[in-house]
């Protein structure tokens, strides 16, 4: 279905523009023409150059054949829909979409008529978050349709209940400082019950998760030194401006949907405004404090502040020792392998990261946002008991999490951080995951990995000054170690708001990863100088470009 797609929107463009299918690059004998003419015109070899190296970049980019995307079946097997994303669009009294509705979705998807996109049903105010990005083209960077992400877990596996337990916990944890999780009887309570899970991927140490490796990433610098990286701590140096990363802040105890009217209203797709207090600055040292970060920062900016945090430091030691200027006595790089190429750089693949989120969250996978999984459990349990029977995870519908949401909540809905509840697109995988995945990468890339962070810090008890951590492991704390663990907490700040699961980042970071290395791996026989940058995967695979 989704080449099918990709196939009618070129044509339909291509139409609009007027173009033959030569012209629109559809048949391959308009490469022959090309070549025929560039021949009797007798180009110069910068220009023969130039064009073999997009020509290649396409070839590469666009392959003449595109793999299959394997989904979860939850789609096609569970009744009504009930697996699947469907916020904004009417629901009917107990949460359920409007099935017709949902085929309107499903229309627009397959055909990729722009009519058909406008003709999706709004059941409230909020619009769907940039559906017809995944149809879009890019002229650098592989095609959206060319890079796999596996299936999100099923609603009613083990895997499923093991990421919804993390997310009830992260809601009763919001508050807690992370400094304070090792003294903290919740956050004991937490990682016993997340020990039990049969299908539990968080991290652990001694084979059980612990309050220090609770809600952390799970690469294994995760587990060294403060939860939060020190690139969301230290000083940004941007140009003149010092700026120190206080943030403003919302208030604390307050969740939302929790109650099933405004949950309904939540998921017809009603707006809410959050109220931020700008007065009251701190630095991020709470689960909400992090999802807060998530929610108004600017995609790639916590990849930029960290650029410029390491910029800052020793050049010769801090930077990949691949660089070719680093070894110049006469030259310093600048459009390549210099400042202004980095910074571009984070821009590109962050960018392309988010059009290749929104192929896989709505043309491959379409998963319900946790907020909606918390409503299944609600009606199952209370509204309209068994209504899910079999079609639900008994691991989680026994969890201590949910006895204690309803306790503090008065309902088994999962507490949202934010007023108006999820974005308003499907859940897997996570867009903010991509970008960290895709920047970290090239971050990894440019820099040293094992260049260690002197001095750490973590946030004062009231969170408005930084102070030494004094940590046994302070001296291990390098630039590749508090990367991966800056991606991590991106990640968990999206967990902590409640939109995302654990698999929607980690599987992000690996798209968001593969991203990177392939814009890199095409820039590279661009440039002039030789050298070489690498980097160590998310999976401990070293790389070289």
């Amino acid at each position: 279905m989704h080449r099918r797609t990709l196939l009618r929107s070129t044509a339909a463009l291509s139409a609009a523009l007027g173009l033959t299918a030569a012209e629109a690059g559809l048949s391959s004998p308009s490469y022959a023409a090309e070549e025929a003419v560039a021949d009797k015109a007798q180009l110069s070899e910068r220009t023969r150059i130039g064009r073999t190296l997009r020509r290649q970049a396409a070839e590469r980019d666009y392959p003449t054949t595109l793999p299959d995307h394997p989904v979860n079946g939850d789609e096609s097997s569970l009744p009504g829909r009930i697996g699947n994303y469907s916020k904004g669009l009417p629901h009917n009294d107990i949460g359920e979409v409007d099935v017709p509705a949902y085929a309107l979705m499903l229309k627009a998807l397959t055909s990729g008529n722009p009519a058909d996109f406008d003709a999706i049903p709004m059941a409230g105010e909020r619009k769907q978050l940039g559906p017809q990005g995944g149809l879009a083209y890019d002229l650098a960077g592989p095609d959206y349709a060319k890079l796999v992400v596996p299936p999100a877990p099923r609603v009613n596996s083990a895997h499923a209940a093991a990421e919804m337990a993390e997310l009830y916990w992260l809601a009763l944890l919001r508050d807690v400082r992370f400094t304070d999780f090792e003294d903290s009887a919740l956050a004991a309570a937490a990682a016993a019950d997340l020990s039990t899970y049969s299908d539990s991927r968080m991290p652990k140490q001694d084979g059980k998760v612990t309050p220090h490796s609770l809600f952390r990433g799970n690469t294994p610098a995760d587990l060294t030194g403060p939860f939060v990286s020190q690139f969301l701590l230290q000083t940004v140096q941007y140009g003149t401006l010092r700026v120190p990363q206080l943030h403003d802040t919302v208030q604390p105890g307050v969740d939302y949907g929790t109650e099933f009217g405004e949950w309904l209203a939540l998921q017809r797709g009603a707006a809410r405004a959050t109220q931020r207090d700008f007065v009251r600055t701190r630095y991020v040292q709470t689960p909400r404090d992090m999802a807060h970060y998530t929610h108004f920062d600017v995609l790639y900016q916590a990849y930029l502040n960290a650029a410029l945090i390491m910029l800052a430091l020793p050049q010769a030691k801090a930077q990949d020792p691949g660089n070719p200027y680093l070894a110049s006595k006469n030259q310093m790089g600048f459009p390549t392998f210099g400042t202004p190429h980095l910074v571009s750089l984070l821009a590109e693949v962050a960018v392309r990261a988010i059009k290749h989120t929104e192929y896989q969250q709505f043309y491959v996978h379409r998963r319900l946002r946790p907020e909606a999984f918390g409503g299944r459990i609600e009606v199952h349990l209370r509204r309209n008991p068994g209504r899910y029977e079999g079609l639900l995870p008994e691991e989680i519908l026994k969890s201590e999490a949910l006895d204690r949401t309803l306790a503090k909540h008065g309902s088994y809905l999962l507490p949202q951080s934010f007023p108006e509840g999820s974005p308003m697109s499907p859940s897997y995988q996570s867009g903010h995951g991509t970008v960290a995945g895709a920047c970290t990468t090239v971050l990894k890339a440019w820099f040293n990995e094992s260049y260690v962070l002197t001095d750490p810090v973590v946030p004062s008890a009231d969170g408005t000054s930084l102070v030494p951590y004094t940590g046994a492991d302070k001296d291990s704390l390098t630039i590749g170690g508090e990367l991966n663990k800056l991606a991590a907490n991106i990640g968990s700040g999206r967990a902590s708001a409640g939109v995302h699961y654990r698999s929607d980042n980690t599987e992000a970071f690996r798209l968001g990863e593969t991203i990177a290395l392939e814009v890199m791996r095409a820039q590279k026989p661009l440039f002039n100088e030789g050298g070489s940058l690498s980097f160590t995967r998310f999976d401990g695979t070293p790389v070289t470009i």
